[in-house]
């Protein structure tokens, strides 16, 4: 064997090991597991603001693993649909699809049987709970992903099913859309806008080169008023953080709380705006990663 065949075996058995040894490690890389993670926490923790003193463990298992699965499926389902897209990136050039370590209808056949699992787990409620569990999968995997490459307006369209959770939680729970949980909707809707803004001004020439178009943009750069609209969206959760109150759901201490953190939230916006910087980026994406968990917390220990 000459030294150019051996250097050839060597790294086809070096990228079969590595294929065998990632195998579940492309897994979790497909249904994105710590972004999964989150979500379900969020979905959690509006079940326990909803529930209460009626609080299930094995409702909360149930839900967990339901709402897990539902979110699994979107993006394993995603990621299948842009797989010739993520290469492009830096940032997901490494994705199971992408790299071809994983095929498309390896993928599909995840997201269909995460799919199938979280509906059924979340029918085990009430057919309301399934139905926007469906919807959510549905409308993030084939109207939010192929808009992003057409349209800004897909963050608002994705911001849909990315808030769906917290109204499936106390939708499960209670059988109907409930005045929390079109709060709690509202929250996590409206709550996305920073969150994602920040994330695409970080990585606005990463998505470019792909062709997706998630922050608006002037003269080929993210648009210089990115921060001022993050502001803006910030603060429209002012009113429904205070909505609790006013409808008699919750005392007055965590609704001031909650649209305190609101008032930060807008802060870090404007200082986006002013700065124009990654620095400032940085600092809105870090503080969105807290926002919505801690304002459920608050919602949760008010509602107590």
């Amino acid at each position: 064997m000459d030294l150019k065949s051996k250097e050839n075996q060597i790294a086809i058995e070096t990228a079969t090991t590595r294929i065998e040894y990632t195998k579940w490690t492309d897994i979790k890389m497909l249904i994105k597991v710590r972004l999964t993670i989150l979500v379900v926490v969020s979905a959690l923790l509006a079940y326990m603001i909803a529930a209460q003193s009626a609080f299930s463990i094995l409702e909360f298992l149930i839900l967990g693993l339901g709402g897990f699965s539902i979110t699994a499926a979107a993006n394993a389902l995603n990621q299948a649909l842009e797989k010739d897209f993520d290469r492009l990136m830096t940032r997901t050039e490494n994705r199971p699809v992408a790299t071809g370590r994983m095929s498309m209808g390896e993928a599909v056949l995840f997201g269909g049987l995460f799919f199938v699992l979280g509906t059924i787990l979340l029918a085990y409620f009430n057919p309301l709970a399934a139905v926007l569990g469906a919807c959510a999968v549905v409308s993030y995997s084939f109207l939010y992903t192929p808009l992003k490459r057409w349209t800004t307006f897909s963050v608002f369209v994705g911001a849909i099913p990315g808030a769906l959770p917290t109204m499936i939680a106390v939708v499960a729970h209670e059988g109907r859309v409930t005045p929390m949980a079109i709060i709690l909707f509202g929250i996590q809707f409206f709550w996305q806008f920073a969150h994602f803004w920040s994330i695409g001004f970080l990585g606005f020439e990463d998505y470019k080169r792909a062709g997706f178009r998630l922050v608006p943009e002037l003269d080929g750069r993210a648009h210089p008023n990115l921060g001022l609209q993050s502001m803006i969206f910030s603060l429209l959760l002012l009113p429904i953080c205070l909505a609790p109150y006013f409808m008699g759901l919750l005392g007055l201490w965590p609704c001031v709380l909650a649209a305190t953190l609101a008032l930060v939230y807008a802060y870090y916006g404007w200082n986006l705006q002013q700065e124009k910087s990654t620095g400032a980026a940085r600092k809105l994406m870090f503080f969105s990663f807290l926002y919505l968990p801690v304002v459920l917390i608050i919602y949760y220990i008010g509602s107590l």
